[in-house]
């Protein structure tokens, strides 16, 4: 299998409580859209709503070096696909629960909510989304200038 599927199963097993279904299917979604050259930096599983009774809409999503990917394969036929760039990307927030925890990554056009995560993961995932998000944002303003100039 890819690289997306490995990184998907390694986060699902240290976070077995983490809830995830179809990440096969999922991961070649985010597999199909990768840019030549770009590389998958964290990989983890969510759903995609702010609703706990909601467990259909599980996404796999990947931090890569250059955007985050969202991935879920449609049940029957068709998939769901974003990409969050480093230009509209502006903050996360992250709630924790008693047994499972929220994160909202808030966008220029929208707010991506993340349920159903097992708590213990919050910590881990907060870091390699902003870090990576802020390296690249920074690239990204420097290159902009060099143009301008």
């Amino acid at each position: 299998m890819g690289e997306i599927y490995e990184k998907a199963m390694e986060f699902k097993k240290k976070y077995p409580l983490s809830i995830g279904w179809r990440i096969k299917a999922h991961s070649k979604v985010v597999e199909k859209h990768l840019n030549p050259g770009e590389k998958p930096l964290y990989v983890f599983v969510a759903q995609k709503n702010d609703n706990p009774l909601d467990i259909i809409t599980t996404y796999v999503v990947a931090v890569t070096d250059r955007r985050i990917i969202l991935g879920q394969k449609r049940l029957l036929f068709g998939y769901f696909f974003t990409s969050i760039t480093p230009d509209l990307f502006n903050d996360l927030e992250v709630k924790m629960g008693l047994i499972f925890g929220k994160l909202y990554v808030d966008t220029v056009k929208e707010l991506v909510k993340f349920s159903n995560i097992q708590r213990e993961a919050l910590n881990e995932i907060e870091t390699n989304i902003t870090e990576n998000m802020m390296k690249e944002k920074k690239e990204y303003i420097q290159s902009n200038r060099k143009e301008e100039n």
